[in-house]
């Protein structure tokens, strides 16, 4: 039996995260890294393999240089079992040996309980390069796609399977009364809808599938409104479940949330194994009850807590506060923090404040674009709990400096006088700052409120 100071399972975003943090913090230690599949696809850019990469094969995480550069060992196979009072992992008839156990299994796509999902041609958001690849295969045989659900998979899959080929006609079904509205606001969800639609993609909201028809293969959607769907192709994203399976068997606690439960240190309820990523459960920034939140920015974050925290406790999770970004016809949807309706749960009596400019100065400047700023401050604290962008593509890192506004729990009496660099060909003018602007805005409600 070969023993190792660290064994990671998993190679998506988190494994490799926690892999390279850990050889930053400790040189000395030998990693094994364990991955179940030869290729492993990048977990964002699948959408895009369909309209933009045309080929599985040129959306895929480099593990290979990363393994190499970060002098870690890996092994393909499939982890079969953890014994954690030996200390051990078994793939195939082989054992290994560990002092430190990273679950880094990620998510397994929902499916539906529903008639005929076995059929063929239907495909899950499977992480899976020769899976992905079948399903870009089956594109060119057919004419009708139903892609079923309206979050960030599911509007990305129907554009770029709508980019492949103009000429197919693909229809979104969404059960609730708008696209995204796990994340937007319903201004910002309309907005996406029309870019949407402007594609000529075709939106059915409040909609829900009752069975999937046809003789082996699909031919059919039909809808609990008694409205059916032609499909010779369907698409399920209707989102994703941890995957616990070997959590599961090693006894190890499972949380509220249906992911393995960690600490605020990442440690499970064995001290010796540590999980992070869409595996784990997880807690809002906000008030600490559980979140579903599964995006790879919280992957790789957690991913870098256990990596330094693997021989000595460094760091903290203080929760998912949850940043998210898109693209839709040309135009950047972006969000972190809350929305108003989720804020509305969590308790918070909030104040918006909005801006919209254009993003260069003067707007004539190559790349002006409009861009509009949403932002929500808790009304008592004046703390920043959430923001919304539309519209350039600047709003993709405008967004990330949201998110670490919120993290640091800025007032917007701070964000109004926080310094921004700013140049005519880069960004907004000082003056007409989209962030500082829309602060000044909610700012101004805050003050009048308590006159």
């Amino acid at each position: 039996m070969k023993h190792y100071d660290v064994i990671i399972i998993g190679e998506s975003a988190a494994g490799v995260v926690a892999a390279t943090t850990a050889r930053k913090y400790y040189p000395g230690k030998n990693i094994l890294i364990v991955r179940d599949v030869l290729h492993v696809p990048i977990p964002c850019g699948i959408p895009y393999i369909y309209g933009t990469a045309h080929d599985a094969m040129k959306n895929l995480i480099p593990v290979e240089n990363i393994e190499k550069s970060n002098k870690l060992e890996a092994l393909v196979g499939k982890v079969e079992a953890i014994d954690k009072v030996n200390k051990t992992i078994s793939i195939c008839d082989d054992l290994y040996g560990y002092d430190r156990l990273v679950i880094a299994t990620g998510s397994k796509p929902i499916i539906p309980p529903i008639k005929g999902v076995d059929l063929e041609n239907v495909f899950v958001v499977e992480k899976n390069t020769d899976y992905l690849q079948k399903l870009y295969d089956e594109l060119k045989n057919v004419k009708d796609v139903v892609v079923i659900g309206g979050g960030f998979i599911g509007c990305e899959m129907a554009e770029e399977i709508k980019k492949y080929d103009n000429n197919l006609n693909v229809t979104i079904v969404e059960m609730q009364d708008h696209l995204l509205k796990i994340v937007y606001d319903e201004e910002f969800c309309i907005l996406a809808e029309d870019a949407l639609r402007t594609l000529n993609i075709n939106i059915l909201l409040n909609e829900q599938v009752k069975e999937l028809s046809g003789d082996k293969k699909i031919k059919e959607v039909k809808l609990v409104s008694g409205k059916t769907l032609k499909a010779d192709l369907v698409v399920l994203g209707i989102g994703a479940k941890a995957n616990i399976d070997l959590a599961r068997q090693a006894g190890l606690e499972i949380g509220l949330g249906n992911g393995i439960k960690v600490n605020r240190y990442m440690v499970t309820s064995d001290e010796a194994i540590f999980a992070c990523g869409d595996c784990a459960d997880k807690d809002s920034f906000f008030d600490h009850k559980v979140s579903m939140l599964k995006l790879a920015s919280i992957a790789t974050m957690e991913a870098r807590i256990v990596g330094a925290n693997l021989f000595k406790y460094t760091r903290i999770n203080r929760g998912v506060v949850g940043c998210f970004s898109t693209v839709l016809n040309g135009n950047v949807f972006a969000a972190a923090g809350l929305n108003e309706d989720e804020a509305a749960r969590k308790g918070f009596e909030i104040v918006t404040g909005v801006a919209e400019s254009i993003n260069r100065h003067p707007g004539l400047m190559p790349g002006g674009q409009n861009l509009k700023v949403k932002l929500l401050f808790e009304k008592g604290t004046r703390g920043i709990v959430g923001g919304e962008i539309y519209g350039a593509y600047s709003g993709g890192e405008l967004i990330n400096a949201i998110s670490a506004f919120i993290s640091n729990e800025m007032t917007a009496d701070e964000i109004v006088i926080f310094q921004a660099g700013t140049h005519p060909a880069l960004t907004a003018s000082p003056i007409a700052y989209q962030l500082v602007n829309a602060a000044e805005n909610a700012l101004i409600k805050l003050i009048n409120d308590q006159c």
